[in-house]
């Protein structure tokens, strides 16, 4: 073959033997941008603020690309929830982000988008039912981890 027409490929085979030479594998993790990071603190420091209950922070940019983090919090009343999505929002938009709320008018399940960072916020008997952090594979805070492995 001629040398003008040779492709380069990411993974060539030895042309006798059909065996690979070499397949060099992706292992680079995807580096998450510092507004992001910024973004993550912000709410964790808005929840710890609000006294939300057993906040964890799934790292998800490895896992999918809805988004990087994803922020799980307890509170003890549908009250409690709403106001801790509204001081979120506010922070937020007072950063320049406009994030859109879910479920706020139910108060067992609150949503609030904040684009690479999804903030879930639950009661408590909610949270162990949906299990998001047994779905994503996520530590879970020591006082539900009885409730929802068993």
């Amino acid at each position: 073959m001629h040398p003008s027409r040779r492709r380069s490929l990411s993974c060539s085979f030895h042309h006798r033997t059909l065996e690979p030479r070499s397949c060099p594998i992706a292992t680079r993790k995807k580096s998450v941008p510092a507004a992001v990071k910024a973004t993550l603190r912000l709410v964790e420091t808005s929840l710890d603020a609000d006294k939300a209950e057993d906040i964890v922070a799934v790292d998800l940019a490895e896992k999918t690309s809805i988004a990087d983090y994803m922020v799980i919090a307890t509170g003890r009343s549908a009250r409690q929830l709403t106001s801790m999505a509204d001081h979120i929002v506010e922070k937020l938009k007072a950063k320049g982000i406009i994030a859109p709320v879910e479920g706020r008018e139910h108060g067992e399940w609150v949503l609030v988008d904040a684009g690479d960072v999804i903030i879930h916020l639950f009661r408590p008997e909610a949270r162990i039912h949906y299990a998001l952090e047994k779905m994503w594979d996520a530590h879970l805070p020591d006082s539900d981890r009885a409730m929802v492995v068993a």
